[in-house]
């Protein structure tokens, strides 16, 4: 971790909501980064290496790494609640907000209901609903990655060997997976465990749909709003997470929708490869504001 690296404890509902940031002080604009179903902030330092001028925040969210103590609910909605209550903490009035995956959705609720926070949006592979036949386990839609959640390891090289042998990381495997893969595991040896709840990634999952005024939420944004696709899946198959069709749909609904393809990437190395952040740090760089230092909220 870089020297710029810093921690952080914020006090929401419940608990203690905890992750990192990069450039506090020396940061000229300031993005907030979302992870998404299963992950944690560590899968934001490609980007971070990607945006030298900026200040960038990242929580775990609550059920996820070091912030899953923090109890239900665990909706969308209370996400983009307790993001708030983080840029309050961290004294951050405005910001561009990235979010991957299901990271994505947060974002957009974080735009809906506190739009003075929010300058513009990065939607990585996410943030668009998914269509979900009624009556299917929405964790179906996850597959291993929820699997995942429910298996131990005897050693932290053992989960290491998972991430390295995992379709999405074999020809991307590095030290930040590595690190990434070690600061998920709880528990202690030999029965270590990934840290994302599975009640909390359920709850989210069933949301995905845009249920719940998501998808009304999303349609009244008129803020700068960037897509960025994943040509491949969640195991680096050739069937996307989002068809073309769904995505140019969006784009007739949403006039400040700007759809991107990332090329040769899948849902995981759209965030967590070198060539993947770099077309992020782009869509990012595009709308970077300064950033707004402020007093603490009443």
């Amino acid at each position: 971790m870089s020297e710029y690296y810093q921690p952080f404890r914020a006090r929401v509902a419940g608990g203690d909501l905890r992750g990192g940031q990069w450039r506090a002080a020396q940061g000229q604009s300031t993005v907030l980064a979302i992870h998404g179903i299963t992950a944690s902030h560590l899968c934001w330092p490609w980007l971070v290496e990607r945006l030298p001028g900026s200040r960038v925040i990242a929580p775990d969210l609550r059920g996820r790494a070091r912030s899953n103590a923090l109890p239900a609910p665990y909706g969308l909605r209370h996400h983009a609640e307790d993001l708030a209550r983080l840029l309050d903490f961290l004294e951050v009035d405005r910001t561009v907000v990235v979010g991957h995956s299901m990271g994505a959705f947060v974002a957009v609720w974080l735009a809906h209901l506190y739009p003075d926070r929010v300058d513009s949006l990065v939607l990585v592979d996410g943030g668009l609903p998914i269509p979900r036949d009624v009556g299917i386990d929405p964790l179906l839609m996850l597959g291993p990655a929820a699997k995942r959640l429910s298996q131990t390891f005897e050693t932290v090289e053992a989960y290491q060997d998972f991430w390295q042998n995992h379709p999405a990381f074999v020809a991307d495997w590095s030290s930040r997976v590595a690190d990434f893969a070690r600061y998920d595991l709880d528990g202690t040896a030999p029965a270590l465990h990934p840290s994302a709840r599975l009640e909390a990634v359920a709850a989210n999952a069933l949301e995905l749909n845009g249920a719940d005024g998501y998808a009304e939420a999303l349609a009244d944004l008129s803020l700068p709003i960037e897509f960025l696709r994943a040509p491949r899946g969640l195991l680096d198959e050739p069937t996307a997470l989002y068809d073309r069709a769904v995505v140019a749909d969006w784009a007739t609904r949403l006039p400040r929708l700007t759809v991107r393809e990332v090329d040769d990437v899948n849902h995981y190395t759209i965030v967590m490869s070198d060539r993947g952040a770099d077309q992020v740090a782009r869509a990012v760089n595009l709308y970077a504001p300064a950033s707004y230092p402020r007093g603490p909220r009443s």
